[in-house]
Order: structure tokens, then sequence, then C-alpha cells
């Protein structure tokens, strides 16, 4: 029996195991209400949820190596297309004290049988990421999944993930977003801010506590990393943005403007 194999076993036996809020404020903000969205995040990682009717958890994810390579193509069989492996987009990039960091962002299309979806569990757990709640390869039928990376330094850590039916949507001033320390292994200054929103947001406000803001707009795929922006990565139902508080800062509120 194989480690993926011991671990859905795991997760089965515990499935009617509550898990508690993680220590961390959930904060309500902007945008019309929304049904709970599950967002999990490495159990080290400081992390602040915001958006509507957001809701957090923590479970301990084993660190993914943040590399750009793609997962070998397996072969399916019997499904009604050819596999297609992740989509990795750079959202952001910068040099911070002669550090680089960025956050990229993997985006897994939704299968549409449980042949296809097996192939691509196969081929995630080889790529090293594991959908949340995916017990079987049937619950990943019709469903998109996605998984976060920041890296700083060279180090690279997985911060979110979420598994989403193909035809979810935001729309308005919908937003959901983490903020989370920059640099691994800091809890306290949280500067750095990456969330979805609508396709049709042009524009988020990312507020800092020295009263100063950023203002990120949608750009078309041209426009530089190093650059804040609102982008579309292939493959995902919503945009995204990724904006960084001035050193001495930290995260107040987002929230988008139009």
């Amino acid at each position: 029996m194989s480690d993926s194999d011991i671990a859905l076993l795991l997760a089965d036996a515990a499935d009617e195991v509550e898990i508690g809020i993680a220590p961390y404020d959930a904060v309500i903000r902007g945008g019309r209400r929304r049904r709970a969205r599950r967002w999990a995040v490495a159990a080290a990682t400081a992390l602040v949820l915001a958006g509507s009717s957001a809701t957090l958890a923590v479970a301990g994810l084993p660190g993914g190596d943040g590399g750009g390579a793609v997962a070998t193509r397996p072969t399916a069989t019997g499904t009604s297309r050819a596999f297609e492996p992740a989509n990795r987009t750079t959202l952001a990039t910068g040099t911070e004290n002669g550090k680089e960091w960025r956050v990229t962002l993997d985006t897994w299309p939704a299968p549409v049988d449980t042949a296809e979806a097996r192939a691509t569990l196969n081929a995630m757990r080889a790529h090293g990421e594991d959908p949340p709640d995916v017990r079987r390869a049937s619950d990943l039928v019709g469903k998109i999944a996605y998984f976060v990376y920041r890296d700083y330094g060279g180090a690279s850590t997985k911060v979110m993930e979420n598994t989403v039916p193909a035809s979810d949507t935001m729309t308005g001033t919908d937003l959901t977003s983490g903020s989370l320390p920059l640099e691994p292994g800091d809890t306290k200054d949280v500067r750095l801010v990456i969330g979805s929103v609508a396709k049709t947001a042009q524009r988020v406000n990312c507020d800092w506590t020295d009263e100063t803001a950023t203002v990120v707009e949608k750009v078309d795929s041209e426009t530089s990393t190093d650059v804040p922006a609102i982008r579309s990565p292939e493959g995902s139902p919503y945009s995204w943005f990724v904006c960084l508080a001035p050193e001495g800062a930290q995260y107040k509120s987002a929230e988008v403007i139009e």
C-alpha cells in the first residue's frame, strides 16, 4: 500500500472529525456574500484570510519544491481527451534585501470522467500536489484544482490550495485574499497579499498600516511580473493579484474598487 493510499484511508476515517478554526483572524470585507470557501494553507504559515463568508482551514501540507518543471504526462487510456498537466503562471516577482521573491499559481483543468480524474491525480502527486477534499478520483470530476506558492531567496512554500467546480465564478466586488509574511519563518511581518477576484475586476486597493496604499490594476499578459497587477491565468476561473506592503508597514485591507 502506497503512502497516498494510506493518506486516503486516514482521510476517510477522519471525515467526521470537525477541524477547529485556525488561530488567525478571519475578516469579512466588501463584495456580496458568497458561499463559504475552503482554503487550506501550510500549518507553519501565519495567514489572515479576508473575503465574503471566508473560512480558513489549516492542514499539514508537504512543502512543494516550487520548481518550474511540469509533471510528466502519464498514459491515459479510456479518457475522452488527452490528459493536460498543470498550467503554471507567475503572478508576481520582485527583489528585496538582495533576495528574489516570486508568487506562482498552478492550475489543473477539471477532469471530465473518473478515468481522466485518476490520471490527473497521479500526475498531481508526482508533482508534489494533492488537492484538498479529494479522497477518491471521482471527487475531482468537474473540478479545477489550484495551488499557490511563495518563493523567497530560493526557498519555496506551498501557501494556498483549493478545488472548485469548473463552473465557479466571482462577480462584481467579490474578493478572497490571504495575507502572510514575505519571508518564510517570519510570523509577524505580514506584508504579502495574494487574492482572487472576478474576471471583470479592473482595480484593487491594498491598504497598509502606514496609511499608504498600493493600487493594483488589470493588465495584459505582456506586463512585467515586477508590476503589481490583476492577471488572468490560463485555466483559472478567477483573476488574481499580488501586492506587497512597504517595509515597516503591514497588511490592513484589500478591496475591489471597480
